[in-house]
């Protein structure tokens, strides 16, 4: 994970207004609004690196409701679009999503079939490595 972050960071590309890293204080309200605990590795990752801008996926972010990457409006659409309630967007790509379930792994949700595909990471730090960092 470290490494990961790591990686991150120095890949990191400055953008005009940086985003912010949340504070517990604000996850804890995107749960009250969300109506399920996040992910504890979602949660770690929400705290460390979703001010990272790198490459062309924009994963979910926590501190900005205007942002067209804050988490509780990305659920909200994916789940109007039929992802089932009990996974968290991680990243929206076109139609479709990477999600979580509350093991912290991530699965991609085909937005077209309304299916989860076979593909699938162990964790939140396994997909930024092997899908956000190689974008």
């Amino acid at each position: 994970m470290e490494e990961v972050i790591e990686e991150l960071r120095e890949q990191n590309e400055p953008v005009p207004v940086p985003l912010e890293l949340p504070d517990d204080d604000q996850l804890v309200e995107i749960e009250e609004q969300l109506l399920i605990n996040l992910p504890f590795e979602l949660r770690e990752f929400l705290l460390k690196v979703s001010d990272v801008v790198y490459g062309r996926l924009e994963p979910v972010t926590a501190t900005d409701p205007q942002s067209h990457t804050y988490l509780p409006d990305v659920a909200a659409t994916a789940w109007d679009l039929g992802l089932p309630r009990d996974l968290v967007p991680l990243c929206q790509d076109g139609r479709d999503y990477y999600v979580v379930d509350i093991e912290g792994q991530v699965t991609l949700w085909d937005g077209d079939d309304g299916e989860l595909t076979d593909e699938t990471w162990d964790s939140v730090w396994h997909w930024a490595r092997d899908v956000w960092l190689e974008s």
